[in-house]
């Protein structure tokens, strides 16, 4: 075989009609004669995937500390996962306490999560929290990739005001704050998302959006040559990783359409932008969580933030049987069934997050998986739902963290340890750098190491 110093620029696109498609990382992309840990070596991806209301701590807390803990059974689904996963216990966000504000725990929740900050009590413009880990790390990221950060949901929003005691419903409809006096809208309508990826110029007004149903042609189709061109330039293993890849885009497609389809007769009010998502929970879930993993397979961005619910969400889920809401459930006070159904919403949750997690570990990625490149971040900002905790927090952190992470293990730390001290030492795991964020006290120790 012949070896020229010949490669592919690690931020090929392929392009054509005006639509561009970005690649995952190939191995025609490690430059020839390079040393090859260091020319093959991905980026270290930050997700944070938020539930809300809390979940039950008896089910979902490991009862042994260390290397040999069970999961308990909320969690069961993270058992695939097991030597990437460290399930965390006794850090709190303390700033979500009321601290003299009287109720609103939810927006506090929501708040705090990922900026330790209190947040002023407010149903006006004047909100204000704190600058969110996310954020930090799009900052330093931005540098790299097309998007700094992806901010994504799956329950569309409540309507501005209030929304919790007193507290703006900005508090509640997003964990991501790019300034102290800016929140970060969660998109959930896969289709904007997918154009805001891959690009399309269509408006988004009824009589065009009925028009793109019976015209639209495949993102892939456009690009087609480009691909034809590209195929003659790459070895046998880079042709299998690109048509799997073009596959996922192309079934991303197809699920995006078929949810458009069956939303185009529907009645809708008049909105800014069409919803087209899929009726079930899980379906928009899996979708929104593919064109996460797509967006990171291809360097479009390091960092996801993704809200399975927002704070406070009363959504029912009739597809595990509960047509109660959510938010109503966890107000239990002992309820029994009212627990348990509090667990069965926890479990689906968890459910949905294992479908991410797989995808995750099973994409190539340099010389690993996404997920050994990762660190995805799962958790609520309160703990008992019922009383309005905020002190030992349900967490999980999954992934390999580009080596830097040790999993298999429950760690129980000091009580009340800030969760923000979790942030730091995922920021500089990461290689982003901040000596501090909301009311931490230093980084988290044995991450690495026991």
């Amino acid at each position: 075989m012949i070896v020229t110093r010949k490669h592919l620029p690690r931020r090929t696109f392929l392009r054509g009609a005006g639509a561009m498609l970005a690649l995952p990382f190939l191995d025609s992309m490690k430059p020839a004669f390079a040393d090859a840990k260091i020319a093959a070596a991905p980026p270290t991806r930050l997700g944070f995937v938020y539930v809300p209301n809390g979940i039950i701590q008896s089910n979902w807390l490991p009862k042994a500390e260390g290397a040999g803990f069970e999961f308990n059974s909320t969690a069961k689904a993270l058992e695939p996962f097991r030597s990437q996963t460290l399930v965390l216990s006794n850090l709190a966000q303390i700033n979500g306490r009321s601290l003299g504000d009287g109720p609103g725990d939810h927006a506090r929740a929501g708040a705090t999560w990922l900026t330790g900050v209190h947040p002023k009590k407010t149903e006006g413009a004047d909100i204000h929290s704190g600058i969110s880990a996310d954020q930090i790390a799009a900052r330093e990221f931005a540098k790299h990739t097309q998007f700094g950060s992806l901010e994504i949901g799956v329950e569309a929003p409540s309507l501005v005001g209030g929304c919790d005691s007193g507290y703006s419903c900005a508090y509640t409809n997003t964990i991501s704050w790019s300034s102290p006096n800016t929140p970060n809208p969660m998109e959930v309508n896969p289709r904007v998302l997918f154009e805001r990826l891959f690009g399309d110029p269509e408006n988004t007004d009824a009589a065009s959006r009925m028009a793109a149903l019976r015209q639209r042609t495949s993102l892939l189709d456009f690009v087609k040559g480009s691909v034809d061109r590209l195929e003659t330039k790459i070895g046998t293993g880079d042709r299998r990783k690109l048509t799997e890849y073009l596959e996922a885009i192309r079934d991303i497609e197809r699920r995006i359409q078929k949810a458009e389809e069956q939303n185009a007769t529907m009645k809708i009010p008049a909105i800014d932008l069409p919803l087209s998502a899929p009726e079930e929970f899980a379906d928009h879930a899996r979708l929104m969580m593919d064109l996460m993993v797509i967006a990171y397979q291809t360097d479009l961005t390091r960092v996801v933030s993704f809200m399975l619910a927002r704070e406070g969400s009363n959504r029912g889920y009739r597809a595990i049987g509960i047509s109660d809401g959510h938010h109503d459930c966890t107000h239990h006070q002992n309820d029994p069934v009212k627990i348990e159904k509090t667990i069965k919403i926890n479990t689906y949750h968890v459910q949905q997050f294992a479908y991410l997690l797989d995808r995750m570990r099973s994409t190539p990625d340099g010389d690993g998986t996404l997920l050994d490149h990762s660190m995805i971040l799962y958790g609520s900002s309160i703990s008992d739902g019922n009383r309005h905790t905020h002190t030992d927090l349900p967490l999980a952190l999954i992934g390999g963290g580009s080596g830097k992470l040790k999993g298999g293990r429950h760690i129980r730390y000091a009580e009340d340890t800030p969760m923000t001290n979790l942030l730091l030492s995922m920021l500089d795991k990461a290689d982003v750098r901040a000596d501090k964020l909301g009311d931490s006290t230093g980084g988290l120790q044995h991450l690495s190491d026991i």
